[in-house]
C-alpha cells in the first residue's frame, strides 16, 4: 500500500469514507493525475506540477489547490485568506457537503490551467 493510501485508511470514520470519496472523484475527473505523498499528505500531480492535495483536520477535510488563486470558477466557495497567498481549498465537514458538480468544475478548471500553463 502506498503512503497516500495508508494516510486515507488510517483516518477514523466518517473522515475515511469522505477521503476515499474525494480520492475517487479526483482520480475519475482527472485520470492523468499521479497520486503521491508529499508533506505528509495525499498529493496529486499533473504533468509534473502540483495539482491538489487532501488534508484531514480534526473537524473538516480540505481539498487544497496550491495555485488556487488562479481558479476562475466557484470562487465564492473557495477558502482562502491572508495566510493563504496562493492556496485555496474546498472544505468539507461531512459527506453530504461534497458537491460533486462544484468539485469536478474546480478540478477541471485547475487541470485546464495546468495543461495550458495559464
Amino acid at each position: 500500500m502506498n503512503p497516500a493510501q495508508v494516510y486515507i485508511l488510517s483516518k477514523p470514520e466518517p473522515w475515511r469514507t469522505m477521503l476515499i470519496e474525494l480520492q475517487a472523484i479526483i482520480k475519475s475527473t482527472v485520470p492523468e493525475v499521479e497520486e503521491t505523498y508529499k508533506w505528509n499528505l495525499p498529493f496529486y500531480m499533473l504533468d509534473g506540477k502540483m495539482f491538489c492535495f487532501l488534508n484531514f483536520r480534526k473537524s473538516f477535510i480540505d481539498v487544497g489547490f496550491p495555485r488556487g488563486v488562479q481558479i476562475t470558477v466557484h470562487k465564492e466557495v473557495l477558502v482562502g485568506g491572508e495566510k493563504r497567498k496562493n492556496l485555496r481549498s474546498l472544505r468539507y465537514k461531512g459527506l453530504k457537503d461534497i458537491d460533486f458538480e462544484i468539485l469536478t468544475d474546480v478540478l477541471l478548471n485547475v487541470a485546464h490551467r495546468a495543461v495550458t500553463n495559464v
